[in-house]
């Protein structure tokens, strides 16, 4: 199947979103910690004092030019093609922490830039064809069918389910609680903001849309999805280990965006079997290398603690296993480098 140009605009609009997101983390986390500093009150815990730390808003406003771009890729891209392309994000934070910072990147993390960079160019290249939508009325047809229905009922019973019974019980202590919400938070925003950016095309094109109520509900939902992922994601970037939480994030948020994608706007319906297996392969494979990345800079991390007072911190699979980053926390609140700061992709999108 060629590749159209809208999916070429997609494609260049999500790369130049990835720079943007990739470099918002590090400013971000940087603001969080500062914050923390100066009040003494974690976002993890509670605290909102970094809505008053001017670093923390420098990183929001990058990130907010990278999530425009990432908006409005979904208006020409399908999500299949675009949402995994967000693993990028954390190898340009990584090369610009081993050029710029001087952070030195192992090999093993240059091999998970290179499979990330492998995965991606299978996605684009296997990526489907949009199917050609003229008015908001058709999304909404698609949104209200049955089993795009039972997909978001769901997603917002989990969701409440979290909030409410496993937030106040092991919230601080397990690190799916906090990325469970913003990944399925994440999976319906992801439909939303391709049916808003959708019909905002739409209207820049001559076929105005706002006239439909199906619109102004569809930025609703963007609002209500966006706001709660933030609040929840700060929450896990304070409370949590950056490299515990960037893959973890990464593979839900993906997953569940993909299957939301495939389900609503069947995707996959005009493919071969072929190019959806390429699909899918060249997702595990650029999941493995974020996977790899990360681990691979708490191995480095770890190493380098070795020849100092700290002690060891725990590998990834233990952090995985004991669901928190508490060892870390002397270490977060010190003078420890950005390798964990690099973060992951899509804060919102």
């Amino acid at each position: 199947m060629g590749f159209s140009k809208d999916n070429l605009k997609g494609l260049l609009l999500a790369l130049l979103s990835s720079g943007f997101i990739g470099a918002s983390f590090i400013i971000k986390k940087k603001g969080l910690r500062r914050a923390a500093a100066a009040s003494g009150i974690r976002a993890g815990y509670g605290g909102y004092s970094y809505l008053l730390e001017p670093l923390w808003w420098l990183g929001l406003i990058t990130m907010v030019v990278g999530e425009v771009a990432n908006f409005i890729a979904y208006a020409f891209a399908p999500a299949v093609l675009v949402t995994p392309l967000g693993a990028l994000s954390i190898i340009i934070s990584a090369v610009l922490a081993h050029f710029i910072l001087k952070e030195r990147l192992h090999w093993l993390g240059v091999l998970g830039c290179v499979m990330c960079i492998s995965g991606s160019v299978i996605i684009v290249i296997h990526a489907p064809q949009e199917h050609p939508i003229t008015n908001v009325l058709e999304i909404w047809s698609m949104a209200t069918q049955p089993a795009f229905m039972l997909y978001v009922g769901s997603v917002i019973v989990l969701v409440f389910i979290l909030i409410f019974h496993f937030v106040p019980r092991c919230g601080q202590t397990n690190v799916l609680v906090f990325t469970g919400i913003c990944s399925l938070m994440g999976s319906l925003s992801v439909m939303s903001v391709k049916a808003l950016g959708t019909a905002l095309k739409l209207t820049f094109e001559g076929k105005n849309q706002l006239i439909y109520p199906e619109t102004w509900f569809f930025m609703l939902v963007v609002t209500t999805c966006v706001i709660t992922q933030m609040n929840y994601l700060n929450k896990a970037l304070d409370t949590f280990n950056t490299a515990v939480v960037s893959p973890i994030y990464y593979v839900m948020f993906t997953t569940l965006a993909i299957i939301a994608s495939v389900i609503m706007f069947k995707d996959w319906d005009d493919q071969s079997g072929g190019a959806i297996i390429s699909e899918i392969c060249g997702f595990i494979v650029v999941l493995s290398g974020t996977i790899l990345l990360h681990s691979t800079k708490e191995f480095e991390r770890s190493s380098s603690f070795r020849g100092s007072y700290m002690s060891v911190s725990p590998s990834l699979s233990a952090r995985l296993c004991s669901g928190n980053g508490d060892s870390l926390k002397h270490g977060e609140n010190g003078g420890e480098s950005f390798s964990e700061e690099i973060s992951l992709r899509q804060e919102l999108y």
